[in-house]
């Protein structure tokens, strides 16, 4: 009984400390170890400190908040220096799937909190301040509840969260829009790059970018900016992404994609996952992660067919 009862928070705790620590692999090693210690505990749980779920984000925070007190502060390509190097795996923020994330009622109003850009930004914030400014602004505790939950007074809560708030503005997430299956204009728009990816069509795709769009390749501290960057970067032969194809995957609230290239004897392999930022008609970022078997362990449903796939992916955009 008591696992059950506990299990049934795993998504949202596991969204939690994704947000808390800008990487899947460790929000489940988190949410592990909540579960566990909650576990163990259970037996003397008497609500006299608040519901279940109350008790869990305490536990889950307290996880999160000892596994950043010397941690490296995580971020993406456009924030660190130097380029062209390749750095180890504490330093990016990693992408995650949708589904251990959000739960189906939550996908369209809280896809905004998982994009990449948002979750770097709030590595930007104090391990405290991160908990207070998620519990309030994006899981929309009240001040009174997150108080209880921390320790402290609500006064104490209230002014953690505006000195959050301070950093996040002098600290602004990257603009874009959330994956939003419904909106015919942002399918159109994807289908169109995945034409010109899958066709090679390097003038094609260029066109669908802002004229600021980034491209990065984590784990190589890499960066491009602006159309022609990125339009010769795509027409170097010795980028190879002549043949490839792409496969719709969902990652970070955000259109995304299991990118696959001919291997021995023409099947296909995985090469990268790539997560697009969209505002309006225009791609304004493009996040290649260069360390697919690595990632695919977060993803329910791999890619697991990459070995004749179809010719096309297009058609499963809007899926």
């Amino acid at each position: 009984m008591a696992d059950e009862r506990l299990e049934a928070y795993r998504t949202e705790l596991t969204g939690y400390c994704y947000r808390m620590l800008g990487s899947g692999f460790e929000a489940e090693d988190a949410v592990q170890e909540t579960l566990v210690r909650a576990w163990r505990a259970f037996a003397r749980y008497d609500g006299s400190r608040g519901s279940v779920r109350t008790w869990l984000y305490r536990i889950a925070t307290n996880v999160c908040v000892d596994m950043l007190r010397s941690a490296q502060r995580r971020s993406l390509a456009v924030d660190l220096r130097p380029f062209g190097t390749l750095l180890p795996a504490e330093h990016w923020v990693y992408p995650v799937a949708d589904e251990r994330v959000l739960a189906a009622e939550e996908l369209a109003v809280r896809r905004e909190t998982v994009r990449l850009a948002f979750v770097a930004a709030l590595q930007h914030l104090a391990a405290r301040q991160r908990a207070v400014l998620i519990l309030r602004d994006v899981l929309c505790w009240s001040a009174e509840e997150v108080a209880g939950l921390l320790g402290t007074s609500t006064a104490a809560a209230n002014s953690a969260l505006q000195r959050a708030r301070a950093t996040l503005r002098a600290h602004p997430p990257a603009p874009g829009d959330p994956w939003r299956p419904e909106d015919a204009g942002q399918r159109e728009l994807l289908e169109r790059y995945c034409t010109a990816f899958e066709r090679h069509d390097v003038a094609g795709l260029v066109a669908l970018l802002h004229e600021d769009a980034t491209m990065t390749m984590p784990p190589f501290a890499w960066l491009l900016r602006g159309r022609e960057a990125i339009r010769a970067a795509l027409e170097d032969p010795q980028a190879s992404c002549a043949g490839a194809r792409l496969r719709p995957v969902r990652a970070n609230g955000s259109p995304a994609f299991w990118q696959t290239r001919p291997g021995a004897g023409g099947a296909h392999e995985l090469f990268a996952l790539v997560v697009l930022d969209v505002v309006g008609e225009e791609i304004t970022g493009i996040t290649t992660y260069l360390e697919p078997e690595r990632l695919r362990p977060l993803f329910s449903t791999p890619a697991a067919g990459v070995v004749g796939l179809e010719p096309s992916a297009r058609a499963r955009v809007v899926s």
